[in-house]
């Protein structure tokens, strides 16, 4: 391509509105002669349209009664005829296009890494001249290469773009064997690790991505030269099966052929479109049926601009409109509309400004093309519509107002219930072992650090044993019980502000703030209920994007206060000591220590040891040394002889509260004013998490069930009001986490496209494991205990900036 005429498109990155060229390069004289001759040639009348892109949304929005234009993934090859000694040797493979293009690297030895293709604007003209004035075939009906090369060529000759004499020299040339740049790569592979691959592909030929053993042609020979192939088998050891493997199932090829030749005096072009697709073996890299198959030779001196235009129609093979337009075109001018279709989409980018040799890495998210295959109206009614189901995003038939008392919950529980079984079976997969693992862990360090939190601000009324025992039985019944079981819950920092505020206020009027809380909660509960009886929770399609965002920003910045806070006040109480011993890291020891009273039995393993009391050090005894001399291990970190069943951490105090204690009795009716106000941060907290998690985004399939969660949450609310718990709702980026945690990708991905997102793993028994697991960890309350107040208020900081 001459460098005054190089100017090089973008692709892959659309217009956002659909604009009309003010030079329609199809408006000549001459161009509209030769479309009126080929529709005439065509037999078909084709409708006017005024610009491209309507004529191909018409074009796509046809529907074929058969099942041979249904449009399929594709991988394109661009081969290139190589020469030595001035003969013809071969077609070697310079480039390849599955979704971003890959170059073989100078010396043939490895491919380039992915990358958007920039093309020349010359070089799309010229593809759209070979399409115009070539030789173009559409549902050809052939089982071999030989029989295509046959058609071609009889079909140049009669349109008068080949002379006679140069056909069987145009025979051969198509003919050539196709060399591929991963037969050298294989060929230095192990014979017996190769074999053991092939064992396991020839006995599951549906493995092949292709489709292999679907095609109905069985073996066909050809008879002319080098071009004499077998289509029904394959031979794998040649195949590169990693690559193989990123090809989507049923995918076809689309077979790019230019060279140069000395016998031709001007260029040929043909572009075929098989009916069905057929395998051709040896034609194509991997072995997925040819769907197309694209053909320019031409004289020597015009290598380089050949080669762009392969590169041009390989790479709007690879679009995703003219990809379908190819598959759904009936004559030549459907396909000239999608090259002008997709002329008006690319971006164009000065010669002087930016350096072609340079590589666009592939994009982590492709726009999506959808726009370009709907027609536009000049109302904006397309827009508009878009808009309508951006505000619908929420209104579903789970948030419609049934008109009947529990109207709702029954419809939740109706919708719930068919997937409970699917719900544990679904489970069984390794991405939830490794989500319980790694949300176990990160669930944990919130509760301690909220019980850490809880216990200081009501001077150890409720703590870190609290906050264990009531996230576990909380969690656990969420879970079992649940509409949306993939959301966490979890203290979160609305609550902690309430129970510091509710603490002041008993401390300021000498109320007993257990027993207030408790009947608080009992409100709460009570007051939730009712808003499940009148399915309040379909104002929950009120709540916009923005409300969801500025919510969890309130609850970052409230986890970032508080973290903060903490440690400045540690700071200041405990300043840092560089010189400070290591056994005085911690206050929480186990040590060793010699029987308050020695018995007999003890005396006797002394003697018979030959130790005296005095001689041992016992506080230097590891606790195997220490039970073999009959000491005592001794200390705050001490595990339990026995079975350990958890104290409160205030000794004032039990497992059960009574709504009223020492308070008067007017505080039973008075502390509705206050479960008011926690009902709405409950109802808040609760709500627009459940509509973060079920966003459509998320693409999930079972449903949720808004009535259903509240209500799991008002009786736990009312059963840790009871026990002096801490109360537990959905906590925003812990279900975040989980739902990230359980996304399902797609396996089969093109080299540099990001994997496809199919949706979550939904199912219960992830958060019944993580809160199961929580539960067992108030046995471990000896070891949480040496965990240090700055070492729990710092995973608070992290987990907010997250």
């Amino acid at each position: 391509v001459q460098s005054h005429r190089a100017v090089y498109v973008g692709v892959h990155v659309p217009l956002g509105r659909q604009s009309r060229r003010r030079h329609r390069h199809r408006g000549h004289r001459h161009h509209r002669k030769r479309r009126e001759r080929s529709d005439r040639e065509d037999g078909r009348e084709s409708p006017s349209y005024d610009t491209p892109s309507q004529r191909v949304q018409f074009i796509l929005g046809t529907e074929d009664d058969d099942e041979e234009h249904i449009p399929h993934d594709l991988f394109t090859e661009l081969d290139e005829l190589a020469f030595k000694d001035g003969d013809m040797q071969e077609w070697k493979e310079t480039a390849r296009w599955l979704k971003f293009e890959e170059d073989v690297e100078d010396g043939g030895e490895r491919w380039s890494k992915p990358y958007v293709a920039t093309l020349s604007l010359h070089s799309l003209f010229e593809l759209r001249s070979c399409i115009l004035n070539g030789t173009v075939l559409l549902d050809m009906r052939a089982s071999s290469i030989e029989e295509i090369a046959d058609m071609v060529i009889d079909s140049m000759l009669a349109s008068g773009q080949l002379e006679d004499g140069a056909q069987e020299k145009v025979r051969e040339a198509m003919l050539r064997r196709h060399h591929h740049q991963n037969e050298k790569k294989l060929s230095n592979r192990i014979p017996l690790v190769r074999s053991f691959a092939d064992i396991g592909l020839l006995a599951s030929p549906q493995s092949a991505p292709g489709n292999l053993d679907d095609n109905k042609n069985g073996e066909s020979r050809g008879n002319g030269g080098n071009g004499s192939r077998e289509n029904s088998t394959v031979d794998f050891s040649k195949v590169d099966m990693n690559f193989m493997k990123k090809i989507p199932h049923g995918a076809e090829a689309s077979n790019v052929l230019v060279g140069e030749v000395d016998f031709l005096e001007r260029p040929i072009i043909a572009f075929v479109r098989l009916c069905p697709a057929v395998l051709l073996t040896g034609l194509t890299e991997v072995p997925v049926p040819t769907r197309f198959l694209f053909l320019l030779l031409g004289p020597f001196g015009k290598g380089p601009q050949y080669h762009e235009i392969g590169r041009s129609i390989a790479t709007l093979m690879t679009d995703e409109v003219f990809h379908d337009v190819a598959y759904k075109a009936r004559d030549r001018n459907d396909l000239l509309s999608g090259i002008d279709e997709f002329l008006d989409q690319v971006t164009v980018l000065p010669p002087g400004e930016w350096d072609p040799s340079i590589r666009i890495e592939p994009p982590k998210s492709v726009p999506s093309q959808e726009k370009r295959k709907i027609a536009s109206f000049p109302n904006g009614s397309a827009h508009s519509s878009e808009m309508g189901k951006e505000a619908e995003h929420h209104a579903g038939p789970e948030l419609q107002r049934t008109g009947r008392i529990f109207g709702g919950l029954v419809n939740d529980v109706r919708r719930k219930a068919p997937f409970y079984w699917s719900d544990i079976r679904d489970a069984v997969n390794l991405q939830c072992l490794a989500s319980i693992l790694f949300l176990y862990c990160a669930c944990m360090s919130p509760v301690i650090t909220f019980g850490g939190l809880l216990g200081e601000a009501t001077k150890g009324s409720i703590s870190a044993i609290e906050s264990l025992f009531g996230a576990s039985l909380t969690g656990v019944a969420y879970s079992l019980f649940a509409g949306q079981p993939l959301t966490i819950l979890g203290s979160t920092g609305p609550v902690l502000v309430f129970e510091k505020i509710l603490f002041k206020f008993c401390s300021q009027y000498h109320l007993s703030y257990l027993h207030l809380r408790t009947s608080i909660g009992l409100w709460t509960a009570f007051l939730c209920l009712l808003l499940v009886a009148t399915d309040a929770s379909s104002l929950v399609c009120y709540i916009t994007r923005f409300t969801e965002e500025a919510f969890a920003a309130l609850i970052c910045i409230i986890f970032i206060y508080e973290a903060l806070e903490k440690l400045v006040r540690l700071g200041e109480l405990y300043p840092i000591n560089m010189h400070n011993q290591l056994d005085n890291l911690t206050f929480y020891r186990c040590q060793c220590a010699p029987p308050a009273n020695a018995s007999a039995e003890v005396l006797g393993v002394w003697s018979k040891k030959n130790v005296t009391p005095e001689n041992i050090t016992w506080d230097q005894l590891s606790s195997k040394t220490c039970k073999a001399l009959m000491g005592e291990l001794v200390g705050p970190a001490c595990s339990h002889s026995g079975p350990y069943v958890p104290d409160p951490t205030s000794e004032n105090r039990g497992w059960l509260i009574s709504p009223l204690g020492p308070n008067p009795w007017w505080t039973l009716l008075a502390a509705a004013v206050p479960a008011l106000l926690c009902t709405i941060l409950i109802f808040m907290d609760q709500q627009i998490t459940a509509v973060i998690i079920n966003r459509k985004e998320n693409k999930l399939k079972k449903g949720c069930g808004y009535h259903l969660d509240l209500l799991v949450v008002a009786v736990m609310l009312g059963v840790c009001s009871i026990m002096g718990l801490p109360w537990f709702v959905a906590a925003t980026v812990l279900s975040i986490s989980h739902v990230n945690s359980l996304k399902l990708e797609s396996e089969c991905a093109a080299p540099g496209e990001q994997p496809k997102f199919l949706g979550i793993r939904e199912q219960r028994v992830t958060g019944f494991m993580i809160f199961f697991l929580m539960g067992c960890s108030v046995f471990m309350t000896s070891v949480l205990k040496v965990s240090r107040q700055t070492v729990r208020a710092a995973l608070t900081l992290p987990r907010s900036l997250h």
